[in-house]
């Protein structure tokens, strides 16, 4: 089941709603609340918000970004190359995680012509903060 399939399903249970009552309130057949509860991703986005707006929401573009957890455990301490999405692309190592309220929200990166020199030393200075808001993509080097 998609999110959207929970999400509608629950929000109608939730109301005390069946799934014709549904379709009534929000305009729509009731194969369509059907087939949209059970996940089928050919649905029409005008009528989805129809159902949505009953619920006060609606679907709207989000950019989508990556779980910096994820970014820990695959990503750490490897040589990577990072997409910004300002297309910037960088290569090097990411060294630590920074935090604020037990969230992760930048990178150290020390750049690959860096990476030797920091090796030796562990000085900061040749490293660089990236947020992780801006990276679009991390791949392996």
């Amino acid at each position: 089941m998609t999110e959207i399939a929970s999400f509608i399903k629950y929000h109608r249970k939730r109301l005390h709603l069946t799934q014709e009552e549904l379709a009534n309130k929000a305009g729509v057949g009731i194969r369509f609340v059907r087939e949209l509860e059970q996940g089928k991703e050919t649905v029409q986005l005008d009528k989805v918000n129809q159902v949505l707006s009953l619920f006060g929401y609606a679907v709207s573009p989000k950019k989508l970004s990556l779980d910096p957890y994820t970014v820990f455990w695959n990503s750490f301490n490897k040589a990577i190359k990072i997409t910004l999405y300002d297309k910037t692309i960088k290569y090097g190592i990411i060294i630590e995680e920074l935090k604020k309220e037990n969230e992760i929200y930048a990178w150290r990166f020390v750049p690959n012509k860096y990476a030797i020199k920091y090796q030796k030393t562990k000085d900061v200075k040749p490293t660089e903060v990236i947020l992780h808001n801006n990276i679009q993509h991390i791949e392996e080097q």
